[in-house]
């Protein structure tokens, strides 16, 4: 083999010209992969107002956050069904992460001061952050299901509404956590010998330290859901006070209503018998 062959050789090794990915037949790049020219494009503003973009941006990396936990917390399922809690473990440490970017992100947004979110606020109407699907999948999947959000949902799209739908019929992340503590051999029958087989684990961390740090990581996951509830209200009191919501709720004191929401109560109820 010639120099120049050889060199025309490790080229197509490297570089082979089948190789082509993205757009339009061109080689995979990093805009191509991202699908940056969409993803920069979704931004549509309604006004001129200088901060709507900075909302718009907020809530749109809010959702694709969602769709990653919704994918970790899909993951996290099944792992405890199929009984790899090492691995569930690893996914909950991963969620919780992301949890706590979701709470500093309410931070970035708090940099709008009221007059100027008031700006364009009239123009979101009837559009709400209640009407987030994912969000509503994420407190489903993790054990809060509430038919009665099909209900009060406005303009759901039909595979919105079966997406919910779906996510009602599903086993929680409680139900996969139940089956690991019948596939430790504890009791798990009621609510009482679950409370039962918590404290058992508890106490004999050597023969069930598996399951205690999954109940843990479980408790970590509410834990922080329960952090961005209430850091969401005080943002949202901050920025219009006691106004009713775009979407017609009634705003702030809705919100502080769900601050209650526990997804494990019998995780919280073990605390006082230990």
């Amino acid at each position: 083999m010639t120099h120049d062959h050889h060199i025309r050789a490790t080229e197509a090794a490297i570089s082979p010209p089948s190789a082509h990915f993205g757009e339009d037949g061109a080689r995979l790049s990093y805009g191509t992969y991202l699908r940056l020219g969409q993803l920069l494009d979704q931004q549509r503003l309604e006004t001129d107002a200088h901060d709507e973009l900075l909302f718009i941006t907020i809530h749109q990396v809010y959702e694709l956050w969602f769709k990653q936990l919704l994918h970790e917390l899909e993951a996290t399922r099944q792992a405890m069904f199929d009984d790899r809690l090492w691995w569930a473990r690893h996914l909950l440490n991963r969620v919780h992460e992301i949890e706590r970017i979701l709470i500093e992100q309410v931070g970035v947004l708090e940099t709008m001061t009221p007059q100027d979110f008031l700006q364009f606020r009239a123009r979101l109407a009837p559009a709400s952050g209640f009407q987030s699907v994912q969000f509503r999948e994420l407190e489903f999947i993790s054990g809060a299901k509430d038919e009665a959000f099909l209900r009060r949902f406005r303009g759901l799209t039909e595979e919105e509404s079966a997406r919910l739908r779906r996510r009602l019929e599903e086993p929680t992340l409680w139900d996969a956590f139940v089956a690991v503590l019948r596939a430790h051999d504890l009791a798990a029958g009621s609510d009482g010998e679950v409370s039962a087989s918590l404290r058992i684990a508890a106490h004999d961390r050597g023969g069930y330290g598996d399951v205690w740090e999954l109940a843990e990581a479980l408790m970590t996951h509410d834990e922080m859901a329960a952090g961005w509830r209430a850091r969401h209200v005080t943002m949202v009191e901050r920025m219009i006070g006691t106004k009713t919501g775009t979407g017609g709720s009634s705003g702030a004191s809705y919100l502080r209503s769900r601050l209650d929401v526990r997804y494990y109560p019998l995780l919280w109820e073990l605390r006082s018998w230990l």
